[in-house]
């Protein structure tokens, strides 16, 4: 008994999670693409009636305002957040003397939640309460920055908290890459006179091309399923125009009660993710493998 206790410890310890894993998560996974299949409403349906559902998506303004906004929102975090990021780390990187103070105060703000995050600039961002009323009492009367509730400028605060909230992190990553670089071959380059820019350039950014796939990869995955940061920030208005998929899928479930377009989008979201994260998944094995 003892020597089969040894051997199946294990299995026995991990039973109980995968078994939740697998009803919970790719239980649910399935049960959602069957009811995207359906004419489900309010109630769920399970008499498979082909891809109406997807039709009627992708003949939805709101939907196609979604899929408009993630797509600005997506390009304009990612490359910002790792631009930034970047900056942030080569910076760091000159070992400074406050390099551990600067490093707290820029890693902050991802120690904060998404919905925290979202109400701080709600505030900041209030024409009547934040940055243009501040401004307004130095005496400009006629300064004017209401971006949080135009519909064409809506979106981009979404872009400005979410970078605010993420470039730290991002900073963390190209920091701990810069640091990894071999410090000889650096040595090699200043000695052979090469400027100090043109090191980063050619010779240190280059080989940190895995941790920018790993960046990219994080930062996609955190635009795709963007949630409570637009619930916390705008709501996804004024009207629907700072929807995202996340949003949108939460309101046809939970407000308009239409679990079939729901779970359509669900599946939408999942296929974007997955088009994103398998082929990382693939060469980082294959690369193993080899």
């Amino acid at each position: 008994m003892t020597k089969w206790l040894e051997e199946n410890m294990p299995k026995l310890v991990l039973a109980p999670s995968f078994i939740a894993v697998l009803i919970f998560v790719y239980g649910f996974i399935v049960w959602t693409a069957w009811v995207s299949l359906t004419r489900s409403r309010l109630l769920p349906r399970y008499d498979i009636e082909g891809f109406i559902q997807y039709d009627r998506l992708f003949a939805s303004p709101r939907w196609d305002t979604a899929l408009n906004n993630l797509f600005i929102f997506g390009f304009l975090f990612i490359v910002i957040a790792m631009v930034l990021g970047l900056v942030l780390a080569i910076l760091l990187d000159q070992n400074i003397r406050t390099e551990g103070a600067l490093r707290t105060i820029y890693l902050y703000p991802m120690a904060l939640s998404m919905i925290v995050t979202g109400t701080a600039w709600k505030w900041i961002l209030n024409p009547g309460l934040g940055i243009q009323a501040m401004v307004r009492g130095w005496g400009y009367e006629d300064f004017t920055f209401d971006w949080l509730v135009n519909p064409d400028m809506a979106i981009y605060t979404i872009v400005l908290a979410a970078i605010w909230q993420s470039s730290g992190f991002v900073m963390a990553l190209f920091l701990a890459g810069l640091r990894s670089v071999d410090g000889e071959i650096i040595k090699a380059a200043q000695v052979d006179g090469i400027p100090t820019w043109r090191i980063y350039t050619a010779i240190i950014i280059p080989s940190m091309a895995p941790i920018f796939l790993s960046a990219f990869i994080v930062l996609s995955h955190l635009a795709i399923k963007s949630f409570d940061l637009v619930i916390a920030l705008t709501g996804g208005g004024p009207g629907y125009a700072t929807d995202l998929p996340a949003t949108y899928m939460y309101a046809m479930a939970f407000s308009r009660g239409d679990i079939g377009q729901a779970a359509s989008s669900a599946m939408i979201m999942m296929m974007v993710v997955f088009t994103i994260v398998v082929p990382y998944l693939y060469s980082e094995l294959r690369t193993k493998d080899d």
